[in-house]
């Protein structure tokens, strides 16, 4: 069980006030608020252990390097990585993804497929066009239902001795559907594909077993998983990680440099160029930590108690559309209300300091799907309330009336 009350203490900013209203944050699928043992553990590293890592010996370095590396064992348990040297740290999911698609230049030629679904983030559209421009590779794309589920009937007809590799969310930033990522999976690695899945949305909720799952890759970034933004990891079997070439180069990532040539340093380093993000990683590791203290499985059922409350009270207005699946979804709900603008609807509710997210998300094709401009989006976290959802229909209610 969550002791909701104790859970909103430890994150400051809940008791703030905007407009003069108290805070509801209904704005979590694009960033998760921080706790407070995250937030003293960057004072902690810059008031007692600030230095760089792994290139120094003495002890302020010494200190950094064990806490970063450290880190880096923590999101490997976290996850079940088999090994940790699998855990890259990244500035986040897009960083990540354009370090594989990037690698990828190295292993695709003209002809070769490649395939996405139609509820990406923007983040995992962009760079795989991109490397089909440089390949002269083909992106094919999963189509989607009214319901906002993907055809895996589609799917399995796209699959080909061409495919070499298929890139999905776990969950869509823009709808809540939880993709069917075990059976993508399974069918892409038996037509001789990679599997690259886009955990941003679902690692706030879930807490994927890499090996069970079986995937090549998997990305997430820390500012969703109440960490500090500026970080995240790429998950890769070692296998993928010793063949893809590096995707920067500078410092850290080396093993020997002349003018001549250059060796490269061993996994994890080899896509670590430069100094990392210290401070950063080091409190996604805490962020772990603090989500791990009041486990996943109550996390789940908690935000699925929010989700069906919130469901059945917006529904009850007139007008108003959900768009996406009606069951096995995240706590994300993504709606309209008939002949009113979604970014109207935002800014009377920013008024009643009220947090949603307005717009297409960074995933336009799923709007141009749905004919539509855009969408209003809450999306809740386990620190959010029953009485912040009556808060917010009532909002909503006095928006609609105003705005109609």
């Amino acid at each position: 069980m969550i002791d909701i009350q104790k859970i909103r203490g430890d994150f400051p900013i809940l008791s703030r006030t905007v407009n003069g209203k108290q805070l509801v944050y209904f704005d979590n699928a694009a960033t998760s608020q921080k706790p407070r043992q995250v937030i003293d553990s960057l004072v902690d590293f810059y008031s007692n252990h600030n230095a760089n890592i792994h290139r120094g010996v003495h002890t302020l370095s010494q200190e950094a390097t064990d806490l970063f590396e450290n880190a880096r064992k923590k999101v490997q348990l976290h996850f079940n990585a088999e090994k940790s040297h699998e855990i890259i740290f990244t500035s986040g999911t897009t960083h990540s993804i354009n370090l594989v698609a990037s690698g990828f230049s190295a292993f695709l030629k003209k002809g070769d497929e490649i395939i996405v679904s139609a509820l990406e983030h923007h983040s995992n559209i962009v760079p795989w066009q991109m490397l089909c421009e440089r390949t002269g590779a083909v992106l094919r794309v999963i189509p989607m239902t009214l319901d906002g589920e993907l055809r895996m009937d589609v799917f399995k007809e796209l699959l080909s001795s061409k495919t070499k590799i298929v890139f999905v969310n776990h969950v869509s930033n823009a709808l809540g559907t939880i993709n069917p990522i075990e059976e993508i999976i399974k069918l892409s690695h038996e037509a001789g594909a990679a599997v690259l899945i886009d955990g941003a949305q679902a690692t706030p909720h879930i807490k994927p077993d890499l090996q069970a799952l079986d995937c090549d890759f998997y990305t997430c970034s820390a500012h969703k998983l109440c960490g500090p933004t500026g970080v995240g990891m790429l998950y890769g079997k070692e296998a993928w990680l010793q063949k893809l070439p590096p995707y920067q180069g500078g410092g850290e990532m080396i093993s020997e440099v002349t003018f001549e040539k250059t060796s490269y340093a061993d996994l994890p380093h080899k896509f670590e160029a430069g100094t990392p993000n210290i401070a950063d990683g080091i409190a996604f590791g805490v962020a772990l930590d603090y989500l791990n203290s009041i486990g996943f499985e109550n996390i789940a059922a908690y935000e699925n108690e929010l989700l069906a409350y919130a469901t059945e009270k917006l529904m009850a207005i007139d007008g108003l559309i959900i768009y996406g699946p009606k069951t096995k979804k995240a706590p994300v709900i993504s709606f309209n209300i008939e002949g009113i603008h979604p970014y109207d609807i935002g800014v009377i509710l920013d008024k009643l300091g009220i947090a949603v997210r307005t717009g297409h998300h960074c995933a336009q094709p799923i709007m141009d799907f749905f004919k539509i401009p855009g969408t209003v989006r809450s999306s809740f976290a386990f620190y959010n309330t029953k009485e912040e959802i009556n808060i917010f229909v009532t909002a909503l209610q006095k928006a609609k009336t105003m705005l109609s």
